[in-house]
């Protein structure tokens, strides 16, 4: 009998928590500030906002190939996209991108932060100078643009994406400065949900933990060698979909929130990456994957 009313309970549990109602509609109009949108991963999802009706502020480190994508986003319907090149490698940028985003949209309901700077794949490079760009790109830059956005997120009872990697949660050789900076956003991030949980701050946060992606300055060194391939970025800023998640429950959220965030949710596909299989959602247009 007790097997029976847990086994019950569990059912009841999941089915609440991973029902997909995806509503487009919750995205026209959104106003949306999204870093490392120039290519990848944040071009693809860039591409997604556009169709849905969202008004953009992109940002990226190559002028040329952030009007490229601009253009490509009016043609797909965006109502208002505006672009700033900008280099998160410099302490004093992320203030001036989230002040543009402010005066252009008048307040954000997303930020999300995509960019990244990674060293080549199989280099070794541990120096001090590169281990401090690294955290400086791929950490410091990500606290300073949410802690300039959060009290316009506040206002909108908006949402944070922060696209991490799995060398946040399974270091692996040759990549400890990259990999402490994603273990970094892992921690911050965590505590940053628990906190805004207990202050009431109807703020939602989501992890989405990508693994290996078909990007150009990595895919040849890496692509002989792995199986399944490396996945191509329209793929990778889709979200799919297995019935468990394990290891450790690599795509999660506000415990306040989940209900926030899943019910914007449609399911797509199933994905098993080596060693690890992931549920995963396409949340409100906004969550790239984990593959």
């Amino acid at each position: 009998m007790k097997v029976l009313l847990l086994t019950g309970l569990g059912a009841l549990f999941f089915s609440y928590y991973w029902d997909d109602n995806f509503d487009p509609a919750s995205l026209q109009g959104a106003r949306v500030l999204l870093t490392g949108a120039s290519a990848g991963v944040g071009e693809e999802l860039a591409y997604h906002y556009a169709r849905l009706g969202s008004h953009l502020v992109l940002t990226a480190h190559t002028e040329a190939l952030l009007q490229k994508v601009v253009g490509n986003c009016r043609k797909l319907g965006a109502p208002k996209v505006f672009f700033i090149a900008a280099d998160m490698a410099s302490p004093e940028v992320p203030g001036r991108v989230v002040q543009f985003a402010l005066d252009k949209l008048g307040g954000l309901d997303y930020l999300v932060l995509n960019h990244l700077g990674a060293t080549p794949a199989g280099t070794r490079s541990r120096s001090v100078q590169a281990t401090r760009w690294l955290l400086q790109v791929n950490f410091l830059s990500y606290v300073q643009l949410t802690s300039l956005a959060l009290p316009s997120l506040t206002d909108s009872k908006g949402s944070l994406v922060v696209v991490s990697s799995l060398l946040g949660h399974v270091p692996t050789s040759f990549s400890s400065p990259y990999s402490a900076a994603k273990f970094a956003l892992d921690g911050f991030f965590g505590s940053l949900r628990r906190e805004l949980d207990v202050q009431d701050v109807n703020v939602a946060i989501t992890m989405c933990v990508l693994g290996l992606r078909d990007r150009a300055s990595t895919a040849e060194g890496v692509r002989s060698s792995t199986s399944p391939p490396p996945r191509p970025p329209e793929l990778a800023a889709t979200r799919t979909e297995t019935p468990l998640s394990w290891w450790p429950w690599l795509k999660t959220e506000s415990s306040r929130q989940k209900r926030k965030t899943e019910k914007n949710c449609q399911p797509l596909e199933t994905v098993t990456t080596p060693g690890v299989q992931v549920r995963e959602r396409m949340c409100s247009g906004l969550d790239p994957p984990s593959v």
